[in-house]
């Protein structure tokens, strides 16, 4: 706990505990690995309909973005060079790294991760081969049937991911339109991008709380490389036991050391592209639009 609350290096925690630095690195290993275990499935446990209801309704509360299931990005982690890695950890920012993917909803709690990808590898591609992305693609999540959007009748809406756009854009996920061509003149998708932004800002809300209260996450990671990855699984286990404790009504902070991926461009597909213009349309109704949202565009 003291390495994780603090980032201390293990030659600082041989002289504070008088054990050697090799016996430190397994303790960590091992307390970080029993974390996990005993954490996991309590605290980042598989939804049901209703649940993803009821945690889509607190993003329609808390950001106005209805149907919303989760929030996505990758982070960085910084690490030192692993033995034998030639170039998939050296990442675009020329250091080396790997990813944490993460899955968060409105209250700032992780609800899936995926530690430990390549630093070269694009957002898209790690969620796509991760085990949430491939349930996604395969329909196999245990999503609420399509509902219809507040105050209106018509069309029924799946319940969606948001996340930037280095995603592809899919039926169930969402990313803001390109920058290009976008203009006052043409305010919809700029209004898209706005409300979309609002409910993806929680996720970077909540790699800011995890970096700023674990803080070993400042710093590169100088741990072998699969104590670095149970390490940063622990860490965001506890990050859901402390808000679960400590309630979800305090300071947000955007303040962090893990990167983001650089954008990279992927092509969504037409239904994805359909499911946002419905949204875009409904942003701009009277129905979804904000009083304030014409003024922050």
């Amino acid at each position: 706990f003291r390495y994780l609350g603090t980032g201390q290096s293990l030659a600082n925690l041989h002289f504070a505990f008088l054990v050697g630095k090799s016996t430190a690195s397994v303790i960590i290993r091992e307390t970080c690995v029993a974390i996990w275990n005993a954490l996991h499935a309590a605290v980042m446990a598989q939804l049901h309909k209703e649940q993803w209801k009821e945690k889509a309704d607190v993003f329609q509360q808390t950001c106005q973005f209805p149907n919303c299931a989760r929030a996505i990005d990758g982070k960085h982690i910084r690490i030192k060079k692993p033995v034998r890695s030639v170039s998939q950890y050296y990442n675009y920012k020329k250091y080396f790294s790997f990813v944490l993917f993460a899955m968060c909803d409105a209250n700032y709690s992780f609800r899936y991760i995926d530690v430990g990808s390549y630093g070269s590898r694009s957002d898209s591609a790690v969620f796509a081969h991760s085990d949430f992305g491939k349930l996604l693609h395969d329909k196999a999540l245990d999503l609420p049937e399509h509902t219809t959007l507040p105050g209106t009748t018509s069309p029924a809406m799946p319940f969606v991911f948001v996340g930037d756009e280095a995603f592809a854009l899919g039926e169930n996920l969402m990313r803001p339109y390109s920058s290009r061509g976008l203009s006052l003149a043409r305010r919809a998708r700029p209004g898209f991008n706005y409300r979309l932004i609002r409910a993806r800002r929680v996720v970077e809300c909540a790699f800011g709380k995890l970096a700023n209260k674990w803080r070993f996450l400042h710093t590169p990671i100088h741990l072998k490389l699969e104590t670095a990855i149970s390490a940063v699984k622990a860490a965001c286990v506890l990050h859901n036991f402390v808000r679960a404790r400590d309630g979800y009504n305090f300071e947000d902070s955007l303040t962090h050391s893990l990167h983001s991926h650089r954008p990279s461009v992927v092509r969504g597909h037409r239904q994805g592209a359909a499911v946002r213009e419905q949204f875009t349309a409904y942003f701009m109704s009277p129905h979804g639009a904000l009083p304030w949202q014409l003024d922050a565009i």
